[in-house]
């Protein structure tokens, strides 16, 4: 039998810092946002600690996941970032990131923020996340979608009900819950 995230992650080096702080909890902070979405989807084909090992590298590669900044990235951030050990170096994650930024500047000019896109999205079932991610951003399939609307509190499922984190997270009513009260960035 599998073991879930909340079993095994507890304890871990990397895993558990995650999983503790962050998974699942309420995020209102663009930058966070757009973080995950780049971690998400880097995290196609690979492990999540790949990832988490990765991730100082990626803050750096991509100026702190400020949209504006990526967002503004030329040929040579682009060439930068394929030649960057540090990270993945998939030209199609690389291109995605870097549009990505550019879409959700788009979004925070129309809505006021990331967040408020997402938020003005919610509540919807499942398959409509997934074609509304595919219409309005790249490399954006119903696994990364999942995952990113999981990680920030806008699906039930990151914890188990049994697990000293959900109790936490049900604390601050994540959207998927209720009324949102998201949390800062630490």
């Amino acid at each position: 039998m599998a073991q879930t995230y909340c079993e095994v992650a507890p304890g871990h080096p990397w895993h558990g810092p995650y999983h503790d702080d962050e998974y699942g909890y309420p995020v209102s902070d663009d930058a966070v946002l757009f973080e995950r979405l780049v971690l998400e989807i880097n995290q196609a084909g690979l492990s999540w600690l790949t990832i988490l090992k990765k991730r100082e590298a990626f803050s750096r590669a991509y100026g702190g996941f400020v949209p504006h900044a990526v967002a503004a990235f030329s040929e040579a951030d682009r060439a930068r970032l394929l030649a960057d050990a540090g990270i993945i170096r998939n030209r199609l994650k690389v291109d995605a990131a870097i549009e990505n930024a550019r879409r959700v500047v788009a979004l925070q000019q129309e809505y006021g923020s990331f967040a408020q896109w997402i938020a003005a999205h919610h509540p919807r079932p499942f398959d409509e996340w997934v074609r509304l991610f595919k219409r309005t951003f790249r490399f954006t399939g119903g696994e990364i979608v999942g995952e990113f609307l999981k990680s920030i509190g806008y699906l039930p499922g990151a914890h188990r009900t049994t697990c000293p984190v959900y109790r936490r997270i049900a604390q601050l009513r994540p959207p998927w819950m209720g009324v949102p009260q998201a949390r800062s960035k630490k």
